[in-house]
């Protein structure tokens, strides 16, 4: 990882491409430790988190980790998840945030030096090559350890850095290891 001390830094976690890219390379985060580390490379200004959750359920397994990442350090930024009917007559849901993510680099890219993505979405390449335009350094943080890759490759050729989140697994793995299949809906505070 290349990161200079004097160098701003801000945090822009994908939450639900993190997690999945996390899953499988069969680890849970610690997020306090991935705080702490990326805290170590720079001076840290913003660590965002993006989630979707379900806002019609009286308990959602989502709420303990949002809760504990708002009293932790980081800028949680959420919206319900929308439900909806495909083609097929199934049920869906859909939580993209992509355009708050997107806003939220364009807008702190004036005051940091260095963007560190978490998420593989090759949909970020245009954001990523704006915010170069702007003379910011942006690294991203996925994975194509597992099968298939969770980064796509226009995202990893336009980056500056490519973080391989494998590298960092013994750096910021949760002690105790992967706990048992769970859906994205399940994730659990630190």
């Amino acid at each position: 990882m290349l990161f200079y001390p004097q160098e701003k830094l801000a945090l822009f976690i994908d939450g639900a491409n993190l997690y999945g890219a996390a899953k499988g390379l069969q680890f849970d985060i610690d997020y306090k430790r991935l705080l702490e580390l990326f805290a170590r490379k720079g001076i840290l200004v913003r660590a965002f988190y993006y989630t979707a959750v379900a806002e019609d359920q009286e308990f959602s397994p989502l709420r303990p980790l949002v809760d504990w990442l708002d009293y932790n350090g980081f800028s949680v930024v959420t919206k319900p998840l929308k439900e909806f009917t495909d083609a097929q007559g199934r049920r869906r849901v859909k939580g993209n945030m992509d355009i708050e993510l997107a806003i939220d680099v364009m807008e702190m890219s004036d005051q940091v030096d260095h963007i560190v993505i978490f998420s593989g979405d090759g949909d970020f390449r245009r954001l990523v090559e704006a915010a170069q335009r702007k003379g910011r350094r942006v690294s991203v943080v996925s994975t194509i350890r597992t099968q298939p890759p969770m980064v796509s490759d226009e995202l990893r050729r336009q980056a500056d850095n490519f973080i391989e989140l494998d590298e960092l697994k013994a750096l910021i793995m949760r002690e105790g290891g992967m706990r048992s299949a769970h859906s994205m809906n399940e994730q659990v505070a630190p």
